[in-house]
């Protein structure tokens, strides 16, 4: 009942509304929340980049989970930074326990300044540091480092295929020398999960993966918050229903 009232509140004082069912008050109601993804698997794009580590993804980008990565990268809706870091601790997690235990650096994927510039705020920046202290309280040895950067000349993926996407990310991103003179100063050895909000071709992941293996770091894993529909194979009982005559 008290919540119910906040929530009414906060739609009275800010005109907030649930992204996913428009109920008002907060950005994400407790019904859509519940209805989120709470295991990840892998999400392999089709086809994969060659030597792509494994990308594990929280959910599909659809519905809520697309909602909430629009509104929160676009809008800066930043209250949902915080369900957004919990979609992507699941597929660090899930990660995780297919590996050796370890220290572990998350490396979120750079977006471009042009980007952070326009929408003052780095939101997968964001998410990966959330999701780098949740995984702290569960007891995992877990660190977040923006170790890459992009180089100039990058243009925005919206509306590219796989192979302009590949093209253009092509070399577009680097491991400076300063931050992993950092990184060595806190962790003398790791293995890197590379972070990112959305997997569609992987090229994005790849290249970030690249850029960390040229310098000597080993990436173990990709991890996001959702994958495409058509990266997300179907579950064995959806595959059982359509063998069916």
């Amino acid at each position: 009942m008290l919540r119910d009232l906040l929530d009414g509140s906060l739609d009275l004082l800010l005109g907030a509304s649930c992204v996913g069912c428009g109920r008002p008050g907060r950005l994400l109601c407790r019904g859509c929340a519940a209805l989120l993804p709470v295991e990840a698997r892998p999400a392999w794009p089709v086809p994969p980049p060659p030597g792509l580590a494994t990308p594990w993804a929280a959910g599909e980008y659809a519905g809520t989970t697309r909602a909430m990565v629009v509104e929160h990268k676009e809008h800066r809706l930043l209250a949902l930074s915080r369900p957004l870091a919990d979609q992507l601790t699941t597929a660090v997690a899930a990660a995780l326990r297919e590996l050796p235990p370890g220290p572990t650096v998350l490396v979120p994927v750079p977006s471009r300044p042009v980007s952070v510039r326009s929408r003052g705020h780095d939101p997968t920046g964001s998410i990966t540091r959330g999701a780098g202290r949740a995984l702290r309280g569960r007891g995992h040895d877990v660190l977040t480092a923006a170790m890459l950067r992009t180089r100039p000349g990058v243009v925005d993926q919206a509306g590219l295929g796989a192979a302009e996407r590949a093209a253009n990310l092509d070399g577009s991103m680097h491991c400076p020398p300063d931050a992993l003179r950092r990184l060595a100063g806190r962790r003398r050895r790791a293995r890197v999960v590379v972070c990112d909000d959305v997997l569609t071709t992987g090229a994005t992941a790849r290249e970030a993966q690249r850029a960390l293996e040229a310098v000597g770091l080993q990436v173990a894993a990709i991890a996001v918050v959702a994958a495409t529909r058509r990266l997300i194979p179907p579950t064995r009982a959806v595959m059982s229903q359509s063998a069916d005559p």
